[in-house]
């Protein structure tokens, strides 16, 4: 989609492409992600996640990924490749077991599992605070700065000079107006102390 932006980087120390569009990185390169995707989950999240749902009942990986993705409203979705290598790792601790039913592996919490999952019972499941996270102030903006981005480089690639040059007058004008906002916060917060 941005090939015509991609180029080399010399002085990159890594041996990867980096995206740079004409005024500078990509819009998602300085969100540190390369678009699309909500937030991402530690690896502990991960087994917190898989105890926390063999605790309710057993389940193959591919469906604790869908619950995982219901539970967080849509803004979590582990990846296969971060589901089944815990799910293999809490095997080889014996955390859990599995068998094989109509060509699927189906896990269950052993004994020992259920203990691990019981001791974190009490904590917030992991899908809600990564809905928590994505629903939080942060996040919001996060996610309006991506889809602006995504809107502004179609107006970049497809758009006239006419669209391109209108749309600059819009980012100039929410430039300063997020500025504008900014300085209401620092003369409400110097009346506050000055009172």
């Amino acid at each position: 989609m941005f090939t015509m932006f991609t180029e080399e980087r010399p002085d990159s120390r890594r041996h990867h492409r980096h995206r740079r569009g004409p005024w500078g990185p990509m819009p998602f390169d300085f969100m540190g992600q390369r678009g699309g995707g909500g937030p991402r989950a530690r690896r502990g999240d991960v087994r917190a996640a898989v105890l926390a749902l063999l605790r309710e009942r057993p389940m193959h990986g591919y469906e604790m990924i869908q619950e995982l993705q219901a539970r967080s409203g849509g803004v979590w979705r582990p990846s296969a490749g971060s589901i089944y290598p815990m799910l293999q790792l809490l095997e080889d601790e014996g955390m859990v077991a599995a068998e094989e039913i109509d060509g699927k592996r189906r896990f269950t919490l052993t004994a020992e599992g259920t203990a691990e999952a019981e001791r974190r019972g009490d904590v917030r499941p992991p899908w809600e605070q990564v809905g928590a996270a994505a629903n939080a102030p942060a996040g919001r903006l996060r996610d309006g700065i991506a889809q602006l981005a995504v809107a502004v480089m179609q107006v970049v690639q497809a758009g006239s000079e006419d669209q391109v040059r209108r749309t600059l007058d819009i980012l100039n004008d929410a430039r300063r107006r997020i500025y504008t906002v900014l300085g209401e916060d620092i003369e409400a917060d110097n009346e506050v102390g000055e009172a």
